[in-house]
């Protein structure tokens, strides 16, 4: 059993329906675990729908020149992007009612009908995908997002899970790439409230001033956002916040696995043990997507391919 198809049951055991992929960094495998997703939902004649929060599929990235992996589409597949990067699909001009306008042109939702690789250019804002994703739900088995951290609070909900992508193209050291996505995974990993308990309710993002005038309060109630997206909090305010506050969210994230990227362009880590101090480090099951390798947060986990 492959990667992809690991992941894919995992989401399916949590009766999750659309699975979000964000990452510490660009280029940390985000596309490539969406590809493995995808290449399994489809081997299940499953109808898929895809979106990106930015831009994903083309052939050298817009910023940096270097190469991309590419998005393979097969007939029957779903996509919402904007319309100039269209090409051999059916419009479904009707299915987002007012326009989402991208710099690219208006995002739209179409078919593919041959196949070939595609790209992806989705909504810039957490409203615009929220509205994509709820129209891509009506016409799909499965929804998959290639995410923005900063839109998680809007797209998650009862059917969602995310899966989170580190890599070596995202810190200068393997220990650097480690400590990155265990602070992520910590920060997505906020529980729900207690409603029993007296809480704090904090209106939009928590800020690492409101943290600093919260703890020197000592306040003791839980201070709740309404997802882990909420929380515009890194480094030491994080720390801060995670240490002295009883953080809560109303819309708790539903956490699969990590997938590593341990090859960049500038820098590679040994796969092996990245992976598996991504796993311990995290908690989480971690797959490596590219050596089709996976470790588990054990201290007795076999490596396993």
């Amino acid at each position: 059993m492959g990667v992809g198809d690991t992941l894919l049951n995992a989401a399916f055991d949590r009766d999750a329906r659309c699975i979000a992929i964000v990452g510490t960094a660009k280029n940390v495998g985000k596309t490539v675990t969406m590809r493995a997703l995808y290449e399994a939902a489809i081997a299940r004649a499953m109808t898929v729908g895809l979106v990106s929060a930015g831009r994903d599929g083309e052939a050298i990235d817009v910023i940096d020149r270097t190469p991309k992996p590419r998005l393979r589409l097969v007939e029957g597949t779903w996509i919402a992007s904007a319309l100039r990067t269209r090409r051999r699909l059916e419009e479904d001009v009707h299915a987002l009612g007012a326009a989402i306008p991208t710099a690219c042109g208006p995002v739209t939702l179409a078919r593919v009908v041959e196949a070939d690789d595609y790209e992806l250019v989705g909504p810039p804002t957490a409203s615009g995908l929220r509205h994509v994703v709820r129209a891509l739900r009506k016409r799909c088995q499965l929804v998959l997002i290639d995410g923005a951290i900063d839109r998680l609070a809007t797209i998650t909900s009862g059917e969602d899970a995310v899966i989170v992508a580190c890599g070596a193209a995202g810190a200068p050291t393997m220990h650097d790439a480690v400590e990155e996505v265990r602070v992520l995974v910590e920060r997505l990993s906020v529980p729900a409230v207690d409603v029993r308990e007296p809480a704090l309710r904090i209106d939009g993002a928590l800020l690492p001033q409101r943290v600093r005038e919260l703890v020197a309060a000592e306040e003791s109630r839980q201070v709740v956002v309404r997802s882990a997206a909420s929380l515009a909090l890194t480094g030491s305010d994080w720390q801060r916040a995670a240490a002295h506050l009883r953080l809560r969210c109303e819309h708790p994230i539903r956490l699969l696995a990590v997938t590593v990227a341990p090859e960049a362009s500038r820098r590679a880590f040994e796969p092996k043990a990245f992976l598996e101090a991504v796993a311990q480090a995290t908690r989480l099951p971690s797959y490596d997507v590219y050596a089709g390798t996976r470790a588990l947060p054990a201290k007795a986990a076999a490596w396993t391919r």
